[in-house]
C-alpha cells in the first residue's frame, strides 16, 4: 500500500510550499488537499479550523498517509498543537502531523541583524499570536512586529496580483509594518498565499529589508525531520507521484493552482461529509 506524505491547506496558498517541499524531496509521493470549498480558513474560530483541519487529517490518515504536513498558517496556529497533543493519541499515536509556524520560528532570528522581525498575515495567525509565541522561545531578543494584511488574499485569489491597483493595497500595509517599527530588517510572509505579491512588496521595500517566504524554509525543515526519524522515513512510499485533491470545483483548482505551483494541476474532486 502506498504510504504518501500528506500535504494540507485550506486552499491554494500551500502550493507555494508544496512546490518546495517536492524540489527539495522528489523521491516521495504526495497526496494534496485544499479545503477550497470551506476558505478561508483566517476569519473562522479555533474551534472550527480544528474542526476542518482534523477531518482533513483524518482522510489524509485513510489514504495511508504515515506524515502530514499542515502548510496553512492559520490551521498551524489555530489546530495543530491541539491535534498533536489531544487528537494523535487517541486517533493515531504512531502517525505524525507537522506544520509550518515551528519551522520558520526556528530559524527567523538567523536572517536578522537590528533584531527586529515584521510578521505579515492574516487575521487569524495575527490574532493566535503563534509567532510571537514560537519566536520568542528561540530568540527571546527578537522584537516582533505583527499586522494583518486582510486584502492581499483575496487580491492574489481573484488574480488581481499584477494590478496597478494592488499597489496601492501593498504599500498601505508594508508603510503601516514600518510605521510600527521602522527598525524592522526581516519581514516575514507568514501566509502561503504572499509569494505571489513578491515582486510587489519588494517593490515598496528598501533594498536593505530581506524578505522571506516559506516554502524553503519548510522544506529544509522537513528533509531534516526525515533524516532524524528514520521510522517515519522508512515508511513512506518513493515513487515520485503527485495526487492533487480539492473539496471545491476540481476544473477549477486546476486553473488556480498552477499560479502556486508553478506547473500545470489536475485534481480530483472530494466530498468530505
Amino acid at each position: 500500500m502506498l504510504s504518501p506524505i500528506g500535504v494540507f491547506d485550506s486552499g491554494y496558498g500551500g502550493l507555494t510550499v508544496f512546490k518546495s517541499i517536492v524540489a527539495a524531496l522528489p523521491q516521495y509521493d504526495y497526496i494534496y488537499l485544499g479545503d477550497n470549498a470551506r476558505a478561508p480558513y483566517g476569519n473562522r474560530s479555533f474551534e472550527t479550523v480544528h474542526e476542518y483541519t482534523l477531518q482533513c487529517v483524518e482522510w489524509f490518515f485513510e489514504q495511508g498517509c504515515e506524515l502530514v504536513i499542515i502548510a496553512c498558517n492559520t490551521a498551524s496556529a489555530k489546530a495543530l498543537r491541539t491535534i498533536q497533543q489531544q487528537d494523535l493519541p487517541k486517533i493515531a499515536p504512531e502517525k505524525r502531523v507537522l506544520g509550518v509556524i515551528r519551522p520558520t520560528a526556528e530559524v527567523i532570528g538567523n536572517y536578522s541583524k537590528t533584531r527586529h522581525v515584521g510578521v505579515l498575515g492574516t487575521r487569524g495567525t495575527v490574532n493566535s499570536q503563534s509567532y510571537l509565541i514560537e519566536i520568542n522561545k528561540f530568540f527571546p531578543d527578537i522584537k516582533v512586529e505583527q499586522l494583518s494584511c486582510p486584502l492581499w488574499v483575496p487580491i492574489v485569489e481573484y488574480g488581481e496580483y499584477n494590478s496597478e491597483g494592488t499597489d496601492f493595497f501593498v504599500k498601505k500595509y508594508l508603510d503601516q509594518l514600518l510605521a510600527a517599527d521602522k527598525d524592522i530588517d526581516t519581514i516575514l510572509l507568514a501566509c502561503t498565499h504572499y509569494p505571489i505579491l513578491m515582486e510587489k512588496i519588494k517593490k515598496y521595500l528598501p533594498a536593505s529589508i530581506n524578505v522571506i517566504a516559506q516554502g524553503d524554509i519548510v522544506a529544509d525543515s522537513l528533509k531534516d525531520y526525515l533524516y532524524r526519524h528514520p521510522e517515519i522515513e522508512q515508511r513512506i512510499s518513493k515513487g515520485g507521484k503527485l495526487s492533487f485533491y480539492t473539496t471545491d470545483d476540481a476544473s477549477d483548482f486546476g486553473e488556480h493552482a498552477t499560479l502556486f505551483f508553478g506547473r500545470p494541476v489536475e485534481a480530483t474532486h472530494l466530498h468530505l461529509q
